[in-house]
Protein backbone atom coordinates (compact mmCIF):
# COMPACT_ATOMS: atom_id res chain seq x y z
CA UNK A 1 0.00 0.00 0.00
CA UNK A 2 2.88 2.52 0.79
CA UNK A 3 4.76 1.49 -2.77
CA UNK A 4 1.37 2.30 -4.50
CA UNK A 5 0.53 5.58 -2.22
CA UNK A 6 4.27 6.38 -3.51
CA UNK A 7 3.23 6.15 -7.05
CA UNK A 8 0.20 7.91 -7.19
CA UNK A 9 1.81 10.96 -5.36
CA UNK A 10 5.04 10.89 -7.90
CA UNK A 11 2.35 11.38 -10.23
CA UNK A 12 0.28 14.22 -8.10
CA UNK A 13 3.91 16.05 -8.00
CA UNK A 14 4.48 15.46 -11.89
CA UNK A 15 1.39 15.99 -13.74
CA UNK A 16 1.62 15.96 -17.56
CA UNK A 17 -2.12 16.58 -18.17
CA UNK A 18 -3.80 19.57 -15.32
CA UNK A 19 -7.57 20.78 -15.78
CA UNK A 20 -8.31 24.05 -13.49
CA UNK A 21 -11.63 24.35 -12.76
CA UNK A 22 -12.37 27.72 -12.18
CA UNK A 23 -10.92 29.61 -14.79
CA UNK A 24 -13.14 32.26 -15.89
CA UNK A 25 -12.85 34.50 -18.68
CA UNK A 26 -13.66 37.75 -17.16
CA UNK A 27 -12.22 38.84 -13.37
CA UNK A 28 -9.50 37.23 -11.50
CA UNK A 29 -10.29 34.16 -9.33
CA UNK A 30 -8.23 31.56 -8.13
CA UNK A 31 -8.54 29.56 -10.85
CA UNK A 32 -7.42 32.06 -13.57
CA UNK A 33 -5.28 33.20 -10.39
CA UNK A 34 -3.61 29.30 -10.55
CA UNK A 35 -3.48 29.25 -14.34
CA UNK A 36 -1.44 32.52 -14.70
CA UNK A 37 0.92 31.57 -11.66
CA UNK A 38 1.51 28.04 -13.49
CA UNK A 39 2.50 29.35 -16.69
CA UNK A 40 4.66 32.27 -15.13
CA UNK A 41 6.35 29.44 -12.81
CA UNK A 42 7.10 27.45 -16.31
CA UNK A 43 5.10 24.21 -15.42
CA UNK A 44 6.32 21.94 -18.51
CA UNK A 45 2.80 20.16 -18.70
CA UNK A 46 -0.33 20.91 -20.66
CA UNK A 47 -3.09 23.44 -18.65
CA UNK A 48 -6.44 22.82 -19.31
CA UNK A 49 -9.15 25.54 -18.37
CA UNK A 50 -12.20 24.49 -17.49
CA UNK A 51 -15.41 26.78 -16.98
CA UNK A 52 -19.24 26.06 -17.55
CA UNK A 53 -19.54 29.74 -19.04
CA UNK A 54 -16.63 28.49 -21.51
CA UNK A 55 -14.74 31.35 -23.38
CA UNK A 56 -11.43 31.87 -23.93
CA UNK A 57 -8.55 32.99 -21.30
CA UNK A 58 -5.13 33.70 -21.61
CA UNK A 59 -5.10 32.25 -25.37
CA UNK A 60 -6.69 29.01 -24.34
CA UNK A 61 -10.24 28.06 -25.37
CA UNK A 62 -12.64 27.08 -22.36
CA UNK A 63 -13.45 23.93 -21.89
CA UNK A 64 -17.75 23.63 -20.27
CA UNK A 65 -17.01 20.57 -18.72
CA UNK A 66 -14.15 18.08 -17.49
CA UNK A 67 -15.95 15.74 -19.37
CA UNK A 68 -15.23 17.74 -22.81
CA UNK A 69 -11.60 17.16 -22.20
CA UNK A 70 -9.97 15.90 -25.12
CA UNK A 71 -8.71 12.44 -23.37
CA UNK A 72 -7.74 12.09 -19.67
CA UNK A 73 -5.88 14.22 -17.10
CA UNK A 74 -3.10 13.32 -14.79
CA UNK A 75 -4.09 15.87 -12.12
CA UNK A 76 -7.08 18.58 -11.42
CA UNK A 77 -6.84 22.12 -9.53
CA UNK A 78 -10.54 22.79 -8.39
CA UNK A 79 -11.48 26.47 -7.41
CA UNK A 80 -15.35 26.60 -7.48
CA UNK A 81 -18.13 27.42 -5.03
CA UNK A 82 -18.24 24.82 -2.37
CA UNK A 83 -21.26 23.35 -3.17
CA UNK A 84 -20.08 22.31 -6.71
CA UNK A 85 -16.72 20.72 -5.75
CA UNK A 86 -17.89 17.08 -4.84
CA UNK A 87 -19.72 17.08 -8.68
CA UNK A 88 -16.47 18.64 -10.14
CA UNK A 89 -14.42 16.21 -8.05
CA UNK A 90 -16.12 13.10 -9.52
CA UNK A 91 -15.72 14.11 -13.37
CA UNK A 92 -12.03 14.71 -12.67
CA UNK A 93 -12.04 10.85 -11.34
CA UNK A 94 -13.61 10.06 -14.23
CA UNK A 95 -11.49 11.31 -16.50
CA UNK A 96 -8.30 9.55 -15.08
CA UNK A 97 -6.96 11.93 -12.51
CA UNK A 98 -4.78 10.34 -9.95
CA UNK A 99 -4.94 13.32 -8.03
CA UNK A 100 -6.69 16.99 -7.24
CA UNK A 101 -6.00 19.81 -5.00
CA UNK A 102 -9.19 22.13 -3.94
CA UNK A 103 -8.65 25.03 -3.26
CA UNK A 104 -12.37 26.35 -2.51
CA UNK A 105 -13.34 27.13 1.29
CA UNK A 106 -16.82 26.35 3.11
CA UNK A 107 -16.63 23.67 4.35
CA UNK A 108 -15.92 21.85 8.01
CA UNK A 109 -13.68 24.92 8.82
CA UNK A 110 -17.53 26.67 8.96
CA UNK A 111 -18.71 24.13 11.48
CA UNK A 112 -22.08 23.75 10.04
CA UNK A 113 -23.87 20.85 8.94
CA UNK A 114 -23.76 21.93 5.35
CA UNK A 115 -20.10 22.53 5.45
CA UNK A 116 -19.43 19.00 7.27
CA UNK A 117 -21.66 17.11 4.49
CA UNK A 118 -19.97 18.59 1.79
CA UNK A 119 -16.42 16.78 3.21
CA UNK A 120 -18.20 13.41 3.83
CA UNK A 121 -19.20 13.65 0.00
CA UNK A 122 -15.68 14.68 -0.96
CA UNK A 123 -14.79 12.27 1.16
CA UNK A 124 -16.76 9.45 -1.02
CA UNK A 125 -15.79 10.45 -4.28
CA UNK A 126 -11.54 10.15 -3.00
CA UNK A 127 -12.60 6.64 -1.36
CA UNK A 128 -13.66 5.51 -5.25
CA UNK A 129 -10.15 6.27 -6.08
CA UNK A 130 -8.57 9.73 -6.23
CA UNK A 131 -6.83 11.23 -4.12
CA UNK A 132 -7.47 14.84 -2.59
CA UNK A 133 -5.04 17.62 -1.14
CA UNK A 134 -7.75 19.99 0.70
CA UNK A 135 -10.35 21.29 0.83
CA UNK A 136 -9.56 24.44 1.88
CA UNK A 137 -6.14 24.74 1.18
CA UNK A 138 -3.23 26.35 -1.51
CA UNK A 139 -2.24 23.16 -2.96
CA UNK A 140 1.39 21.92 -3.69
CA UNK A 141 4.62 23.16 -4.53
CA UNK A 142 6.70 21.17 -6.26
CA UNK A 143 10.04 23.31 -7.88
CA UNK A 144 11.03 20.23 -10.34
CA UNK A 145 7.84 20.36 -12.04
CA UNK A 146 6.95 23.98 -11.78
CA UNK A 147 3.55 23.32 -9.54
CA UNK A 148 3.24 26.35 -6.92
CA UNK A 149 1.07 27.60 -4.23
CA UNK A 150 -2.74 29.61 -4.70
CA UNK A 151 -0.37 32.97 -5.07
CA UNK A 152 2.90 31.55 -5.77
CA UNK A 153 4.12 32.97 -9.58
CA UNK A 154 7.30 33.99 -8.52
CA UNK A 155 8.90 31.27 -6.04
CA UNK A 156 12.16 29.30 -6.65
CA UNK A 157 12.32 26.26 -9.47
CA UNK A 158 15.25 25.02 -7.72
CA UNK A 159 15.05 21.88 -5.76
CA UNK A 160 16.81 20.61 -2.48
CA UNK A 161 16.33 18.27 0.07
CA UNK A 162 13.30 19.79 2.44
CA UNK A 163 10.14 18.52 2.48
CA UNK A 164 7.23 20.46 4.20
CA UNK A 165 3.54 19.91 4.51
CA UNK A 166 1.30 22.28 6.72
CA UNK A 167 -2.47 22.64 7.32
CA UNK A 168 -2.07 26.63 6.93
CA UNK A 169 -1.62 27.81 3.43
CA UNK A 170 -0.37 30.83 4.33
CA UNK A 171 2.33 29.49 6.60
CA UNK A 172 3.63 26.98 3.53
CA UNK A 173 4.00 30.13 1.15
CA UNK A 174 6.24 32.57 3.92
CA UNK A 175 8.16 29.77 4.34
CA UNK A 176 8.82 29.23 0.56
CA UNK A 177 9.32 33.06 0.40
CA UNK A 178 11.80 32.74 3.02
CA UNK A 179 13.52 29.84 1.56
CA UNK A 180 14.71 31.80 -1.28
CA UNK A 181 16.42 34.16 0.76
CA UNK A 182 17.30 32.12 3.71
CA UNK A 183 18.86 28.87 1.62
CA UNK A 184 16.06 26.66 2.24
CA UNK A 185 15.66 24.39 -0.86
CA UNK A 186 12.41 22.26 -0.94
CA UNK A 187 11.88 18.63 -2.81
CA UNK A 188 7.77 19.49 -2.41
CA UNK A 189 5.44 21.50 -0.09
CA UNK A 190 2.16 20.50 0.66
CA UNK A 191 -0.98 22.73 1.88
CA UNK A 192 -3.12 20.31 2.82
CA UNK A 193 -5.82 22.42 4.75
CA UNK A 194 -8.52 20.65 6.19
CA UNK A 195 -7.24 17.39 5.26
CA UNK A 196 -10.35 15.30 4.31
CA UNK A 197 -8.14 12.70 2.30
CA UNK A 198 -4.61 12.98 1.89
CA UNK A 199 -3.21 14.11 5.42
CA UNK A 200 -0.15 14.73 7.52
CA UNK A 201 0.38 10.95 7.77
CA UNK A 202 0.20 9.74 4.18
CA UNK A 203 2.60 12.91 3.12
CA UNK A 204 5.27 11.40 6.41
CA UNK A 205 4.91 8.05 4.25
CA UNK A 206 5.40 9.30 1.32
CA UNK A 207 8.71 11.65 2.31
CA UNK A 208 9.89 8.77 4.20
CA UNK A 209 10.65 7.05 0.39
CA UNK A 210 11.16 9.58 -1.17
CA UNK A 211 15.35 9.53 -1.91
CA UNK A 212 15.01 13.65 -2.93
CA UNK A 213 13.69 14.43 0.58
CA UNK A 214 16.15 14.29 3.58
CA UNK A 215 14.81 16.80 5.70
CA UNK A 216 10.60 16.54 7.05
CA UNK A 217 9.05 19.72 8.26
CA UNK A 218 5.95 20.05 9.30
CA UNK A 219 3.03 22.39 10.65
CA UNK A 220 0.23 20.38 12.38
CA UNK A 221 -2.64 22.16 14.16
CA UNK A 222 -4.25 18.39 14.71
CA UNK A 223 -4.35 14.84 13.82
CA UNK A 224 -7.52 12.49 12.44
CA UNK A 225 -5.78 9.28 14.28
CA UNK A 226 -3.83 9.54 16.93
CA UNK A 227 -1.83 6.33 17.36
CA UNK A 228 -1.59 6.21 13.18
CA UNK A 229 0.30 9.53 12.93
CA UNK A 230 2.37 8.79 16.17
CA UNK A 231 3.67 5.84 15.02
CA UNK A 232 4.28 6.40 11.42
CA UNK A 233 5.99 9.61 12.93
CA UNK A 234 8.23 7.54 15.40
CA UNK A 235 9.42 5.05 12.28
CA UNK A 236 9.85 8.00 9.85
CA UNK A 237 12.07 10.08 12.72
CA UNK A 238 14.21 7.24 13.18
CA UNK A 239 15.31 7.44 9.52
CA UNK A 240 14.89 11.57 8.60
CA UNK A 241 14.77 13.60 11.21
CA UNK A 242 11.24 15.59 11.25
CA UNK A 243 10.56 18.79 12.37
CA UNK A 244 7.32 20.01 14.07
CA UNK A 245 5.68 22.92 14.64
CA UNK A 246 2.97 22.23 16.37
CA UNK A 247 -0.23 25.06 16.34
CA UNK A 248 -2.99 25.36 19.28
CA UNK A 249 -1.42 24.20 22.11
CA UNK A 250 -2.60 27.08 24.33
CA UNK A 251 -6.44 27.25 25.05
CA UNK A 252 -6.96 30.61 22.44
CA UNK A 253 -4.46 28.88 19.78
CA UNK A 254 -6.62 25.71 20.06
CA UNK A 255 -10.13 27.85 19.47
CA UNK A 256 -8.47 29.14 16.76
CA UNK A 257 -7.77 25.94 15.29
CA UNK A 258 -10.99 24.97 15.35
CA UNK A 259 -11.90 27.74 12.83
CA UNK A 260 -8.80 27.61 10.82
CA UNK A 261 -9.16 24.03 9.54
CA UNK A 262 -11.69 22.50 12.30
CA UNK A 263 -8.85 20.16 13.73
CA UNK A 264 -8.58 19.81 17.54
CA UNK A 265 -5.08 21.36 18.91
CA UNK A 266 -4.79 18.83 21.77
CA UNK A 267 -2.90 19.02 25.15
CA UNK A 268 0.19 20.94 25.14
CA UNK A 269 1.85 18.29 27.60
CA UNK A 270 1.12 15.16 25.62
CA UNK A 271 2.23 16.46 22.61
CA UNK A 272 5.18 18.05 23.96
CA UNK A 273 5.72 13.83 25.62
CA UNK A 274 4.51 12.11 22.16
CA UNK A 275 6.97 14.69 19.79
CA UNK A 276 10.18 13.71 22.21
CA UNK A 277 9.40 9.91 22.54
CA UNK A 278 9.08 9.70 18.80
CA UNK A 279 12.46 11.36 18.36
CA UNK A 280 10.70 14.73 16.32
CA UNK A 281 12.27 17.95 16.86
CA UNK A 282 10.15 20.32 17.95
CA UNK A 283 10.51 23.55 17.10
CA UNK A 284 8.18 26.84 18.14
CA UNK A 285 8.18 29.30 15.65
CA UNK A 286 8.13 29.57 11.85
CA UNK A 287 11.77 30.98 12.16
CA UNK A 288 13.25 28.45 14.37
CA UNK A 289 11.51 25.85 12.18
CA UNK A 290 13.47 27.54 8.66
CA UNK A 291 16.84 27.92 10.66
CA UNK A 292 16.08 24.20 11.87
CA UNK A 293 15.88 22.78 8.78
CA UNK A 294 18.92 24.60 7.53
CA UNK A 295 21.30 23.70 10.07
CA UNK A 296 19.48 19.80 9.25
CA UNK A 297 20.27 20.65 5.39
CA UNK A 298 23.86 22.16 5.25
CA UNK A 299 25.68 20.83 8.08
CA UNK A 300 26.88 16.88 9.06
CA UNK A 301 24.93 15.38 11.61
CA UNK A 302 26.90 15.30 14.69
CA UNK A 303 27.28 15.77 18.22
CA UNK A 304 28.57 19.41 18.43
CA UNK A 305 29.83 19.85 21.81
CA UNK A 306 32.71 22.39 21.97
CA UNK A 307 32.72 25.18 19.39
CA UNK A 308 34.38 28.09 18.87
CA UNK A 309 32.78 32.28 18.27
CA UNK A 310 34.87 34.46 16.34
CA UNK A 311 33.86 38.13 15.78
CA UNK A 312 34.32 41.78 16.80
CA UNK A 313 33.61 43.06 20.43
CA UNK A 314 33.55 42.17 24.40
CA UNK A 315 29.95 42.04 24.98
CA UNK A 316 29.41 39.89 21.65
CA UNK A 317 31.87 37.08 22.56
CA UNK A 318 29.79 37.20 26.02
CA UNK A 319 26.43 36.75 24.65
CA UNK A 320 28.11 33.53 22.56
CA UNK A 321 29.32 32.40 25.09
CA UNK A 322 25.66 32.67 27.47
CA UNK A 323 23.72 31.43 24.17
CA UNK A 324 26.33 28.49 23.75
CA UNK A 325 26.01 27.31 27.33
CA UNK A 326 21.73 27.65 26.85
CA UNK A 327 22.14 25.33 24.10
CA UNK A 328 24.41 22.62 25.37
CA UNK A 329 27.54 23.71 24.14
CA UNK A 330 30.81 25.48 25.55
CA UNK A 331 34.27 27.34 24.17
CA UNK A 332 36.44 25.47 25.22
CA UNK A 333 40.48 27.47 26.56
CA UNK A 334 42.91 27.31 23.71
CA UNK A 335 46.55 25.94 24.86
CA UNK A 336 49.15 28.69 25.11
CA UNK A 337 50.85 27.76 21.85
CA UNK A 338 47.04 28.03 19.99
CA UNK A 339 46.13 31.18 21.52
CA UNK A 340 50.18 32.76 20.59
CA UNK A 341 49.45 31.60 17.34
CA UNK A 342 45.95 32.41 16.78
CA UNK A 343 46.89 36.04 18.82
CA UNK A 344 49.61 36.79 15.47
CA UNK A 345 46.67 36.93 13.44
CA UNK A 346 44.84 39.45 14.86
CA UNK A 347 45.42 43.26 14.76
CA UNK A 348 46.78 44.91 17.98
CA UNK A 349 45.81 46.30 20.51
CA UNK A 350 42.41 45.55 21.64
CA UNK A 351 42.44 42.26 20.03
CA UNK A 352 42.04 38.62 21.98
CA UNK A 353 43.03 35.06 20.88
CA UNK A 354 41.00 33.19 23.82
CA UNK A 355 37.59 31.86 23.09
CA UNK A 356 35.36 33.71 22.14
CA UNK A 357 37.86 35.44 19.71
CA UNK A 358 37.91 39.28 19.38
CA UNK A 359 39.45 40.74 16.57
CA UNK A 360 38.65 43.91 17.63
CA UNK A 361 39.49 45.19 14.09
CA UNK A 362 36.22 44.96 11.44
CA UNK A 363 38.51 45.20 8.64
CA UNK A 364 40.90 42.26 9.34
CA UNK A 365 41.70 41.21 5.78
CA UNK A 366 40.00 37.28 4.87
CA UNK A 367 43.47 35.68 4.55
CA UNK A 368 44.23 36.66 8.19
CA UNK A 369 40.55 35.28 9.53
CA UNK A 370 41.56 32.17 7.63
CA UNK A 371 44.61 31.84 9.63
CA UNK A 372 42.34 32.04 12.41
CA UNK A 373 39.93 29.69 11.67
CA UNK A 374 42.96 26.82 10.47
CA UNK A 375 44.34 26.96 14.00
CA UNK A 376 40.83 27.53 15.98
CA UNK A 377 39.69 24.27 13.92
CA UNK A 378 42.76 22.11 15.00
CA UNK A 379 42.12 22.20 18.48
CA UNK A 380 40.37 18.63 19.05
CA UNK A 381 37.72 19.77 21.25
CA UNK A 382 36.15 22.08 18.86
CA UNK A 383 33.92 20.78 16.46
CA UNK A 384 31.81 23.80 14.96
CA UNK A 385 33.03 27.39 14.73
CA UNK A 386 30.96 30.56 14.27
CA UNK A 387 32.00 33.43 12.61
CA UNK A 388 30.20 36.88 13.21
CA UNK A 389 32.10 39.28 10.45
CA UNK A 390 30.17 42.94 11.33
CA UNK A 391 30.31 43.71 7.46
CA UNK A 392 28.47 46.91 8.13
CA UNK A 393 31.16 48.71 9.60
CA UNK A 394 32.34 48.70 5.78
CA UNK A 395 29.72 51.60 5.42
CA UNK A 396 32.10 54.17 7.37
CA UNK A 397 35.01 53.18 5.41
CA UNK A 398 33.28 53.59 2.27
CA UNK A 399 32.11 56.93 3.24
CA UNK A 400 35.77 57.58 4.57
CA UNK A 401 37.36 56.22 1.15
CA UNK A 402 35.26 57.94 -0.87
CA UNK A 403 34.19 54.78 -2.48
CA UNK A 404 31.07 54.79 -4.99
CA UNK A 405 29.53 52.15 -2.81
CA UNK A 406 30.51 50.00 0.12
CA UNK A 407 29.60 46.32 -1.78
CA UNK A 408 32.60 47.65 -4.26
CA UNK A 409 34.82 47.09 -0.42
CA UNK A 410 33.00 44.86 1.25
CA UNK A 411 35.63 41.57 1.11
CA UNK A 412 32.06 38.77 1.55
CA UNK A 413 32.94 36.63 -1.21
CA UNK A 414 36.37 36.28 -0.09
CA UNK A 415 34.83 35.81 3.69
CA UNK A 416 33.05 33.01 2.12
CA UNK A 417 35.71 31.61 0.04
CA UNK A 418 38.05 31.12 3.47
CA UNK A 419 35.76 29.72 5.63
CA UNK A 420 34.65 27.14 3.38
CA UNK A 421 38.79 26.59 2.62
CA UNK A 422 38.83 26.12 6.39
CA UNK A 423 35.62 24.11 7.05
CA UNK A 424 37.14 21.68 4.21
CA UNK A 425 40.71 21.68 5.55
CA UNK A 426 39.86 20.77 9.53
CA UNK A 427 36.68 19.02 8.38
CA UNK A 428 34.72 21.64 11.56
CA UNK A 429 32.10 23.16 9.57
CA UNK A 430 31.59 27.18 9.93
CA UNK A 431 28.56 28.98 10.37
CA UNK A 432 28.17 32.62 9.82
CA UNK A 433 26.02 35.02 11.61
CA UNK A 434 25.09 38.52 9.82
CA UNK A 435 24.21 41.34 11.82
CA UNK A 436 22.73 44.70 11.32
CA UNK A 437 22.06 47.59 13.44
CA UNK A 438 22.14 50.02 11.08
CA UNK A 439 18.32 49.56 9.04
CA UNK A 440 17.74 53.03 8.59
CA UNK A 441 16.48 54.37 5.29
CA UNK A 442 19.88 55.84 4.71
CA UNK A 443 21.22 52.22 5.11
CA UNK A 444 19.33 50.57 2.06
CA UNK A 445 22.98 50.19 0.42
CA UNK A 446 24.08 48.14 3.68
CA UNK A 447 21.21 45.95 3.80
CA UNK A 448 21.54 45.24 0.09
CA UNK A 449 25.30 44.47 0.58
CA UNK A 450 24.25 42.14 3.33
CA UNK A 451 21.97 40.39 1.35
CA UNK A 452 24.56 39.48 -1.24
CA UNK A 453 26.75 38.88 1.30
CA UNK A 454 24.53 35.89 2.58
CA UNK A 455 24.18 34.32 -0.87
CA UNK A 456 27.91 34.12 -1.19
CA UNK A 457 28.41 31.91 1.76
CA UNK A 458 25.20 30.24 0.96
CA UNK A 459 26.82 29.80 -2.33
CA UNK A 460 29.76 27.78 -0.99
CA UNK A 461 27.33 25.72 1.24
CA UNK A 462 27.77 27.56 4.90
CA UNK A 463 24.26 28.27 6.25
CA UNK A 464 23.97 31.69 7.72
CA UNK A 465 21.69 32.40 10.58
CA UNK A 466 20.06 35.68 11.85
CA UNK A 467 21.03 36.02 15.62
CA UNK A 468 23.83 33.90 17.94
CA UNK A 469 21.11 32.34 19.62
CA UNK A 470 18.92 31.09 17.06
CA UNK A 471 22.38 29.70 15.20
CA UNK A 472 23.14 28.03 18.78
CA UNK A 473 19.83 26.56 18.48
CA UNK A 474 19.31 25.08 14.96
CA UNK A 475 22.73 23.44 15.92
CA UNK A 476 21.86 21.64 19.21
CA UNK A 477 18.83 20.20 17.57
CA UNK A 478 20.53 18.41 15.01
CA UNK A 479 22.90 18.00 17.34
CA UNK A 480 20.17 15.90 19.92
CA UNK A 481 19.55 14.01 16.84
CA UNK A 482 22.57 13.15 15.72
CA UNK A 483 23.27 11.19 19.57
CA UNK A 484 19.83 9.99 19.33
CA UNK A 485 18.36 12.15 21.89
CA UNK A 486 14.49 13.73 21.55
Amino acid sequence: MRTALHADFERIFHPRRVAIIGVSAEGMGFGSGMFLSLRSMGFSGELIPVNPKGGTFAGHTIYKSVEDLPGDIDFAIIAVAAHAVPQALEACRKKGAVGAEILSSGFGELGTPEGKALEEEIRAVAGRGIRVVGPNCFGIYCPASGLTFLPGPDLSRLSGDIGFCAQSGGMSVDLAQMGMWMGLRFSKMISFGNGVDLRDTQFLEYFELDDQTQVIAMYVEGVQSGNGFFSTLKRVAARKPVIVLKGGLSRAGARAVMSHTASLGGDRAIWESVLRQSRAVQVHDLTELAQTALAFSLLPRRNYRGVTVIGGGGALGVAACDAAEASGMDLPHFTAQRYERILANLPKPGSSAGNPIDVANPFVHPSSLHEVLLAAGEDERVSLQLMVPLLYHYKSLALQLGAASVKEITPYHELARVAREAWDSTDKPVIVVLPNPKQGLDSMDIEEMLREARQAFLACGIPVFEDVRGAFQAVAHVSRYACGHP
